[in-house]
């Protein structure tokens, strides 16, 4: 997941006339019409959205909102490309007003200025910490005005390969009882010596949770210890995207505030940053992970390939290790667990990103678009991931799933991008300061320095 595709370029206020091209998932052309006898017996309200992956899915909430409400919904995708001013573009001058639409947590500061995100009326009490985290509800909420209703997200977690971590927690337990020398980290819960044997040993759950690393001291004590199969590495993740980056300096790095939209609430520049970035620069002296090589796809397939005993992915990985163990491309068990802190001293806190549904403020049709934005965000959301790929933000979705309520748990303690049109070059720039520290760059200078540019840039 690219960052960089995410920011805005300029200010949407200033760039309202991009072009407005789009194909709507319901069939319809530009410079078609519909035809009236179609929609005239029903209100009708019109739905946009950039993201094809997940086009069925919301054409098929259409069609249920519909039927459960006689209304009619007409779903249009457009490109993501100048996104919020086609938006604004078909606001002003279009025949057809998007009623509602799927927007960035980042974008809502944008959206709401330009009068297209209305405050949402709520009616049902859909957001409150019973039904999202608070995260969720942090990112839709810009000037303690709640904007959107949380839809989907995307954060990281520690991926870990099962199979393995198993064999060498029965190693170390075998070790234990046996008194010899053994992992020189978190003490693994201890087992009857009458049970220890290469052959009959079994691992319960709570003896390889504890094996699993908690913070990166016990993430290289691991690797000091682990007799890695062939061709087999302990950790690689793509450390040239700061979404996978970002739980180093995630806890004390502060832009926005918890909401975001805060001008007031910077802290870029402080010793608890800086001693996490000295630890993810330490990393690339063990490791020694290519930035301009390596890529998440990469990464991906190397764990996939039984190359990488732990990485760090998003959401999606889930269902693309599904997918392969049922094609029989994946032979491992897997596991995923919350991102290891810094140290054991210092705190990670991961990036988050909300894909919200926003109530466009220029609809005549206001209440029935709300209507929908809540239906699709706090009832239609069963077989979101399933069918999407998109891990849904309501607490009550994904029963049973183990690895997205792992990465549920880590999203709660995440931190969203903020909303703040003056730092909308943040993220390159704390890309930038990542890749040269990295690549053995002055943390302390280099922190100074993008604090002085972010404060530049909101005075």
């Amino acid at each position: 997941m690219n960052l960089k595709k995410r920011l805005p370029a300029a200010l949407l206020a200033l760039c309202m006339m991009a072009g407005l091209f789009y194909v709507g998932m319901s069939g319809m052309k530009p410079g078609e019409e519909e035809k009236p006898e179609l929609f005239d017996s029903k209100e009708t309200i019109y739905f946009w959205y950039s993201d094809e992956s997940i086009g069925d899915y919301i054409n098929s909430a259409a069609v249920a909102f519909g039927e459960e409400r006689d209304a009619r919904v007409i779903p249009v995708q457009v490109s993501d490309s100048a996104y919020l001013e086609a938006i604004n573009e078909a606001s002003l001058h279009g025949e057809h007003v998007p009623d509602a639409f799927i927007v960035s947590n980042d974008s809502l500061e944008k959206a709401y200025l330009a009068g297209l995100a209305s405050r949402i009326t709520d009616e049902e009490g859909l957001c409150t910490t019973e039904h999202f985290p608070q995260t969720a509800l942090s990112a839709v909420t810009y000037r303690d005005k709640l904007v959107a209703y949380p839809f989907y997200y995307e954060t990281s977690a520690f991926l870990y390969n099962k199979t393995y971590l198993e064999a060498w927690t029965a190693e170390q337990l075998a070790a234990q009882a046996s008194g010899e020398e053994e992992y020189d980290g978190e003490d693994l819960p201890e087992v009857e010596e009458e049970i220890v044997g290469e052959q009959n040993l079994e691992v319960t759950p709570e003896q390889l949770a504890a094996g699993i690393p908690a913070n990166m001291d016990e993430v290289l004590a691991f690797a000091d210890n682990y007799d890695a199969p062939e061709n087999v590495d302990v950790l690689r993740w793509d450390v040239s995207d700061i979404f996978y980056n970002y739980y180093f300096v995630g806890n004390y790095m502060i832009v926005g505030g918890e909401n975001g939209d805060d001008e007031t609430a910077i802290d870029i520049y402080n010793d608890e940053t800086r001693r996490c970035l000295e630890v993810y620069q330490r990393l690339n002296q063990f490791f020694f992970i290519e930035s301009d090589t390596v890529t998440y796809d990469s990464v991906v397939q190397d764990f996939m390939d039984g190359r990488l005993v732990f990485t760090v992915a998003t959401t999606d990985v889930l269902k693309r290790l599904e997918t392969a163990k049922e094609e029989g491309a994946f032979p491992y068990e897997y596991g995923v667990a919350k991102m290891p802190q810094p140290s054991a001293e210092l705190e990670g806190r991961s990036l988050s990103v909300t894909s919200c549904v926003a109530v466009n403020g220029y609809s005549a049709h206001k209440e029935l678009a709300n209507e929908f934005a809540a239906y699709l965000t706090g009832s239609y959301y069963d077989k979101l991931y399933e069918r999407t790929g998109k891990a849904s933000a309501n607490l009550a979705a994904n029963p049973g799933n183990e690895g997205l309520a792992v990465f549920m748990e880590e999203y709660r303690n995440s931190r969203s991008l903020p909303k703040m049109i003056e730092t909308s070059n943040f993220w390159i720039q704390l890309e930038i300061l990542f890749s040269r520290v990295w690549e053995g760059g002055d943390a302390d200078s280099l922190l100074l320095e993008l604090e002085n540019q972010i404060v530049s840039q909101i005075q």
